[in-house]
């Protein structure tokens, strides 16, 4: 069981091409497009809105995310006019960037909250910091790339799920730049392509188990 998402926009085109990329990341998250009217057209649709919150439910909640001002409005009338207000969320975050984080943190079986809080955190700007080389009780292992896109989207979740729920503080190296190994968003940004060479680091009681998942994901091609 893990949280549902709706993606509240006033284009049906768009929400069901961005649930079919995050379904792509989460593939056992349910997630539900709220897009456009019912006749087709540009807006959105309060009846709607409230049936695909009730979709997304399987029992751990929902967290709802929107394009613009007022399809804030209605996804925030659909959830007060749910049986339970408080088994659904809101969100303030950007639509797709959002989304991906979303879908990844339910993926892993975070609850609510901590869905809500990857898609909110989406927002920021990517949070990559300055090598400072290896730390005390860290473990490390140099890996290739060998796959075609490198460590973008679809890799990049692949990855954060392997390690989700460990004990374990892992991150990824790529040059100057390290990338916490929990977020999709930060992983990207690094910009590892096919052929680069990346350094994973762990520390924690499961620091072994996490770079050894890491490795048989990159020698495995992410399963691509």
């Amino acid at each position: 069981m893990s949280v549902g998402i709706v993606l509240v926009s006033h284009s049906a085109k768009l929400a069901e091409g961005l649930a079919e990329l995050a379904a792509q990341m989460a593939p056992d998250v349910t997630i539900v497009a709220a897009g456009g009217l019912a006749d087709g057209g540009i807006g959105t649709d309060y009846d709607e809105v409230v049936a695909a919150t009730q979709r997304a439910d399987s029992g751990a909640g929902v967290v709802l995310l929107y394009d613009l001002g007022s399809a804030q409005m209605t996804a925030e009338l659909a959830v007060e006019s749910l049986a339970d207000p408080s088994a659904a969320f809101v969100v303030d975050a950007p639509l797709v960037e959002g989304a991906i984080a979303a879908a990844v943190a339910a993926q892993g079986g975070a609850d609510r909250k901590a869905v809500s809080e990857a898609a909110a955190s989406a927002g920021a700007p990517p949070d990559l910091t300055l090598d400072d080389g290896v730390r005390d009780g860290e473990s490390s292992v140099e890996l290739t790339l060998r796959n075609d896109v490198g460590l973008h989207a679809r890799p990049a979740a692949v990855l954060v799920r392997s390690i989700a729920g460990l004990d374990a503080e892992v991150t990824v190296r790529l040059g100057e730049e390290t990338a916490d190994a929990n977020s999709v968003l930060a992983l990207m940004a690094l910009g590892a392509r096919q052929g680069d060479r990346i350094e994973v680091r762990a520390k924690g009681a499961q620091a072994e188990e996490a770079l050894t998942k890491v490795k048989d994901l990159v020698d495995q091609n992410f399963g691509e």
